[in-house]
């Protein structure tokens, strides 16, 4: 049977996070402004982008308890559509972020999974009691939901505006 150390892990964590966020931030580069704000598509560039990092962000605290939002956190932003537990009340499009303040804030959840990973304890209950896995199993999730968004993103930029982002590969220190 393969066993791995935790550090070997938390390492490998480490890198998948790193290599989605710099996709993420080469997408949000090559975003034009245009783009970025456009209507042509229910949920705006600007819109995915932050709430991928949102939730980046949460799911990278202990739990919901020791989460802090982000300075300019706007109320509800963080959902793409009608709240979860709201769901016949209408749902609002935030007033967008300028791209640098997501820019901003990506390197705010860089510098958040540089601190909170290497703390994980893996085999721990996730922290948040919408997700009834471990804490390994949260890494996965979140990871996931990062590139999954990320995906969303360079495919827009590809169709809409003709650039692309290129694969980034796991990602040392």
């Amino acid at each position: 049977m393969l066993r791995m150390e935790d550090s070997n892990i938390i390492q490998s964590t480490l890198r998948q996070y790193r290599a989605g966020l710099n996709m993420l931030r080469h997408a949000l580069e090559e975003c034009p402004e245009d783009l970025w704000l456009s209507t042509q598509y229910p949920n705006r560039f600007w819109h995915i982008a932050y709430h991928s990092l949102f939730y980046t962000h949460l799911y990278v605290q202990p739990s919901e308890a020791d989460f802090n939002a982000w300075s300019k956190h706007i109320p509800d932003s963080n959902y793409l559509g009608p709240r979860p537990w709201a769901k016949n009340e209408p749902f609002q499009i935030p007033e967008p972020y300028a791209k640098p303040d997501v820019q901003e804030y990506l390197e705010l959840c860089r510098a958040e999974v540089e601190k909170q990973v290497p703390l994980i304890r893996l085999d721990e209950g996730s922290g948040f009691s919408w997700l009834p896995f471990n804490k390994l199993e949260l890494q996965f999730y979140n990871i996931r939901h990062l590139q999954h968004h990320t995906g969303q993103l360079i495919e827009r930029l590809r169709t809409a505006a003709g650039t692309g982002v290129g694969w980034v590969g796991s990602i040392s220190a």
